[in-house]
């Protein structure tokens, strides 16, 4: 991993009529980090992977990655919500190379690049298949490939996992920590569940209520590589304790 800063963002602002939704927010996210955003619902963490994704522009600010002005531009980040959204009539190979289906034809090389992910991350009998006949983990591996095969560098996570069942949400995140890893991308990754964000990040950043802000960027030191056993550390509840209290005050008096 290295220390350059992949994304930066300077005094990035957003109000819809009379709301603020974003104050002016400065950040650089450095290549090959995973950096997750925890915060209440409503308090502009979706707006702000919108304005880095080019889906809304700033009132105020600058963002850019690699150096390259983004504002208001899109393609440039692979983008995945927490709705798989995969097309319920085409087959899993079909769903991984949407983007490109969307945006030109799908090439041999497409196809094969599709096929290899599948199998290295363990859907690769999976391939003809439909979506309906996949469970809902398998769903959300298929929209994550699906965004792993651009080649963008930057991953925006909003909340992929959080319509799954506790168990399976935890298979997921070390899967997802796995193909991070060997990939090499960078990952911002949105969730309200505190445990998942220290178990997955390098830093985590903690946003108030309405207007959005960033009031913490707490550095993870807890080891990698991880496992199920890191939840139950000292280092952990430690830092959950800080998060918890930054997200919900000290109300024991």
């Amino acid at each position: 991993m290295t220390s350059a800063p992949l994304l930066t963002l300077t005094g990035i602002s957003k109000t819809f009529g009379d709301t603020v939704a974003l104050s002016p927010t400065d950040l650089t996210i450095a290549e090959g980090s995973f950096v997750s955003v925890v915060g209440p619902s409503g308090c502009g963490k979706s707006t702000l992977f919108n304005l880095i994704a080019g889906l809304l522009a700033p009132d105020s600010g600058a963002i850019a990655i690699d150096g390259t002005n983004v504002v208001g531009s899109t393609g440039h980040v692979g983008y995945m919500l927490q709705k798989d959204l995969l097309v319920p009539w085409r087959t899993v190979l079909d769903n991984i190379t949407m983007v490109a289906r969307l945006t030109r034809s799908v090439t041999d090389d497409d196809r094969q690049q599709a096929s290899e992910i599948a199998y290295r991350y363990g859907l690769g009998d999976f391939l003809n298949h439909y979506p309906k006949a996949l469970s809902g983990g398998m769903r959300q591996r298929v929209a994550f490939m699906r965004t792993l095969v651009t080649p963008h560098p930057l991953l925006l996570l909003d909340e992929p996992f959080g319509a799954l069942d506790a168990q399976t949400r935890l298979e997921m995140q070390q899967w997802l920590l796995d193909v991070w890893r060997e990939s090499g991308r960078t990952v911002l990754f949105i969730t309200h569940d505190v445990d998942e964000a220290i178990f997955l990040s390098d830093r985590i950043l903690v946003m108030s209520p309405r207007p959005g802000r960033i009031v913490a960027d707490l550095t993870n030191d807890i080891p990698r590589p991880r496992n199920f056993d890191s939840l139950t550390t000292q280092a952990f509840v430690e830092q959950k304790s800080t998060i918890m209290k930054l997200l919900h005050g000290d109300r024991r008096a």
